[in-house]
């Protein structure tokens, strides 16, 4: 699990452009951190399912589910 807590910062923020290179570059753990500031990912997993399940809630209604 902490390989998965390690690996989704980086996927959500990506790769950064270096703007004298012109190249990307993978941030590394300590710049995830910085933008991230949380080490701990599965209260904000938690909070974007519900989310997402309020969202697909609102849909079924519209549509007559």
């Amino acid at each position: 699990m902490r390989v998965f807590e390690k690996r989704v910062p980086g996927r959500i923020f990506g790769p950064k452009k270096n703007e004298i290179k012109s190249q990307l570059k993978r941030l590394d753990n300590a710049e995830l951190y910085a933008l991230y500031s949380s080490p701990n990912i599965f209260p904000v997993i938690k909070s974007r399912r519900m989310r997402w399940v309020g969202h697909v809630e609102r849909i079924g209604t519209r549509r007559g589910v």
